[in-house]
């Protein structure tokens, strides 16, 4: 069984762990994009609008025939139009080519958002995505012993820095969305860092550009191979390492989404 050197936080070798079964297994980039495809879909939000949006007017349709009002015979198309005094006829409402007519397709908030996925088929997109993240060239992943000691977001720079991990994250961009309501900003990210627990170093290190940061129990697809393309680097704790592959079978997406949510199917797509 393959051996994986752990380091300290200075960078030196302290002992060695057994690598995890994931390490080895095959890459598939379908499996990958599904599970992202999956993933996203999560975030989607439920849209509709007011059933009598456009049809709050006088106007009427009256018929090709048979009616006074019809219109026929006067140069003009016969469509619903407003009712004015005296019997005389408007502006066309209510069909969707006509202005402050309805919508043509409409949302509907019945409507199937959320993309799923077996969990045994994610278990699997998982692991793909960590042997892609750790089999690429160069030195993709490390593993630290006392990573958990790290509390503040200097010393996270300090710690990158002393082992020469900061280049990794050079060329970051952060690109500037803009929204009706606001301007914000999105960055990529070139380096996860992965623990077991809850500790400090998440809050430490998502605060440095370019670092995502998460426990074994937020380990996704898309944190590993955003867009499908595995993180440059990718940081674990030893007890992280030890208790990847126990994470990885409990994976699963169900139980969160908008299609728990009131007024959305829970159907697959």
């Amino acid at each position: 069984m393959q051996e994986i050197d752990v380091f300290n936080i200075e960078g030196k070798q302290v002992s060695k762990a057994p690598a995890p079964k994931a390490f080895g297994a095959q890459p598939k980039a379908w499996l990958i994009n599904r599970a992202i495809a999956a993933e996203n879909s999560l975030r989607l939000q439920p849209q509709g609008h007011y059933e009598l949006a456009g049809m709050q007017t006088t106007a009427a349709y009256f018929g090709a025939m048979g009616s006074y009002r019809a219109g026929r015979h006067v140069g003009r198309a016969i469509r619903p139009r407003e009712k004015l005094g005296g019997g005389a006829l408007g502006s066309v409402r209510r069909i969707p080519s006509s202005v402050k007519g309805k919508r043509a397709h409409p949302h509907q908030v019945e409507k199937t958002l959320v993309e799923q996925i077996n969990n045994r088929e994610y278990a699997n997109a998982l692991k793909s995505a960590v042997s892609m993240a750790v089999n690429q060239k160069g030195n993709p992943f490390k593993v630290f012993e006392d990573i958990s000691k790290i509390s503040k977001s200097k010393e996270f720079s300090k710690f990158l820095n002393s082992n020469k991990l900061d280049a990794a994250l050079e060329s970051v961009r952060i690109k500037k969305v803009r929204s009706v309501r606001a301007t914000r900003s999105k960055q990529q990210h070139r380096m996860l860092v992965v623990t077991s627990d809850d500790e400090g170093v998440l809050k430490a290190s998502r605060n440095i550009k370019g670092v995502d940061a998460c426990t074994l129990s937020q380990l996704k697809v898309e944190k590993l191979t955003p867009g499908g393309n595995p993180v440059k680097m990718v940081l674990l704790s030893s007890k992280a390492l030890n208790g990847l592959d126990a994470a990885i079978e409990k994976a699963s997406l169900s139980g969160s989404g908008p299609s728990k949510k009131k007024g959305v199917k829970n159907v697959s797509a």
